[in-house]
């Protein structure tokens, strides 16, 4: 199996004229959802112009992709990614494009680069996304050359894209343009008349572009990088109902989509965008929020996204889903850099101080220790983190005597509290501690049940942020590995394969409006190949890359290139089985911007479908 030329003529090609890519045998899903069939797809100009039970002749120029006993289906369509600025230096998105991804969205979580300059937009990513702040200013000041929607796209596809790129236009990222970064992040000031105007403007401008709509914050734990106006909350956490409603008016009068997450300390903030999302007496608004999960601070919680969904949709003719990463949420920090520290008031106060003499002198104060420990052991405080220590391993120490066991295990073998003993690490070896832990989706069986509840769809890999604390490139695999192993007899069948292919293509491109995740005759041929001989436990293991563009970080990585053997992107190979393609992210460009709205040119030359 692999990619081979051939020049067999066994049928007569489409329109008279070679294809350019044959992917030969394979079971070939389209993405509707429809079972999976034996086919030969026949790709021209980028497009599918055949799919055929018989073998399709290939010319002398015409690459083929064997994929007899593999599954050959859409790229997935990756919602919620932090590219932005990686996007720049690093436009292949390897990490990405190696797990299948054909499509990636940025400009998440009000966060966009569209209007802001780079120090501000510096400020609002790095610590939110946990990113290296220098290099982030490096990458938007040696790339930025736009100054709207319509100039972004056009710097974006003059890049040498790999995947294609989807985005939303951030609310923080325009309300910092339009007030200022200060005036924007402090409570006693809102939009005048004037400065609501521009905004409004922008929304519409970004429609125009053909964005998928915007992006919102009302969770108040993700603050702000920077000397200015450090560890205050993202901007679009301090606008009113007001202001986010002539905002949504827009997104509903234009069929566009509000991405949100919603305040964590006091969730009630979930009824508003349940109501908006409603079409009672108007169209709905199509709503996407973070995050359907079983967390294990708050067992109960699970049993909410299904109803609420119901609610939204099915009563109140609404379009509310809810993101939801088919994986286990498992994290690494080193030392206390962790965005789930920004939970409580303690952790925050660390997080503020980035110098490690100052910060330790914090740690090590006793007054500190106990508000510390107070906040830590709050039991009806917000949380998303369980604030286990007895789920909280070691991975990496300079003291090789504690790798391997719990912060809480190796607290009870010294005689002190846990949260001494791992502040005391802390002081001691800084970020040479490092430990692991699970938050949410550890459960199997609830997995399984989460992801066929109503208004439940894939997204939310946060993929190219939190470089260092976690890795979910590979969830499109990985919950096909889920599925083969339910089919297989390890527990009980959730989903089949044509249904996993759909929530990871084609129900994304529908709910977005956008030409992408299925693979039809007349679509644009952006496939991955997935043997599933390879989806095994290589899928979980642990992995580190090092990332030139941002100064050699080591970033958390996965590998597991026995389970994808092509990825193609508008017809031209990217990578397969661990290799990527000749000028792959450097001189050759296969992706481009999708515009919401946009079906494209679906009908190649000559097309015919052969049973």
């Amino acid at each position: 199996m692999g990619v081979h030329l051939d020049d067999t003529r066994e049928t007569e090609n489409v329109g008279g004229k070679p294809y350019d890519l044959v992917i030969r045998g394979g079971t070939w899903f389209d993405g509707t959802g429809a079972p999976g069939l034996t086919r030969d797809l026949g790709i021209r100009d980028g497009r599918v112009v055949e799919v055929s039970a018989k073998r399709l002749s290939a010319g002398p120029g015409t690459r083929v992709i064997d994929a007899h006993g593999q599954w050959v289906m859409p790229g997935f369509i990756d919602v919620h990614t932090h590219y932005d600025a990686e996007l720049l230096v690093a436009p292949g998105l390897g990490e990405s494009v190696r797990h299948g991804v054909t499509t990636a969205f940025v400009g998440n979580c009000s966060l966009s680069t569209i209007y802001t300059t780079p120090i501000d937009s510096a400020d609002l990513f790095s610590r939110v996304e946990a990113l290296p702040r220098d290099h982030v200013i490096a990458a938007l000041e040696g790339g930025k050359t736009w100054t709207d929607p319509a100039s972004y796209i056009d710097a974006i596809e003059q890049l040498p894209l790999g995947p294609n790129i989807a985005a939303f236009l951030g609310h923080s990222d325009i309300r910092t343009d339009v007030m200022g970064l200060g005036r924007s992040t402090d409570r006693a000031h809102r939009p005048s008349r004037a400065e609501m105007t521009r905004m409004l403007d922008a929304v519409e401008a970004a429609i125009d572009a053909g964005f998928l709509g915007v992006s919102a914050m009302t969770n108040p734990w993700d603050k702000l990088d920077g000397d200015r106006y450090r560890s205050r909350s993202l901007p679009s956490t301090y606008a009113r109902w007001s202001e986010r409603r002539r905002i949504n008016r827009v997104l509903r009068r234009r069929d566009r989509v509000l991405q949100t997450i919603p305040n964590l300390n006091t969730k009630y903030d979930i009824l508003f965008f349940l109501a908006s999302s409603t079409g009672l007496g108007r169209k709905p608004l199509k709503t996407s929020v973070l995050a359907a999960a079983d967390p294990k601070s708050d067992r109960w919680v699970r049993r909410i996204f299904g109803p609420i969904a119901t609610v939204a949709n099915k009563w109140g003719r609404g379009a509310l889903r809810w993101q939801h990463l088919p994986v286990p949420f498992q994290v690494y920090s080193d030392g206390i850099d962790l965005v789930v520290f920004e939970e409580f008031p303690s952790g925050r106060a660390a997080l503020h101080l980035r110098e490690e003499m100052g910060r330790n002198d914090l740690l090590e104060d006793p007054e500190y220790r106990r508000w510390f420990r107070e906040d830590f052991e709050k039991k009806f405080s917000s949380r998303i983190w369980h604030r286990d220590f007895d789920d909280a391993e070691i991975t990496e120490c300079p003291d090789e005597s504690v790798v391997g066991k719990s912060v809480e295990q190796v607290a009870r073998e010294r005689g002190i509290h846990s949260t001494d003993l791992f502040l005391d690490l802390v002081v001691e070896y800084g970020t040479a501690f490092r430990w692991r832990t699970v938050i949410t989706n550890d459960r199997p069986d609830i997995a399984d049940w989460l992801i066929n509840q109503n208004g439940v769809t894939v997204g939310f890999s946060d993929a190219g942020a939190h470089l260092r604390n976690m890795a979910f490139y590979n969830y499109g695999i990985r919950l096909l590995q889920r599925v083969k192993e339910a089919q297989g007899g390890a527990r009980t069948p959730f989903l089949t394969v044509e249904a996993a292919v759909h929530k990871l293509t084609g129900e994304l491109g529908e709910f977005y409006n956008l030409d992408a995740g299925f693979l039809r005759v007349g679509d644009r041929a952006d496939l991955v190949v997935v043997d599933p001989a390879g989806l095994n436990d290589q899928t979980k293991e642990y992995a580190e890359a090092s990332m030139a563009e941002f100064g050699g970080i080591k970033r958390m990585v996965n590998r597991n290139d026995d389970a994808v053997s092509a990825v193609v992107v508008s017809g031209e190979y990217l990578y397969g089985r661990g290799k990527f393609a000749p000028g792959f992210g450097t001189t050759t460009r296969s992706g481009q911007f999708l515009r919401a709205g946009a079906t494209g040119d679906k009908t190649p030359t000559v097309v015919k479908v052969v049973s």
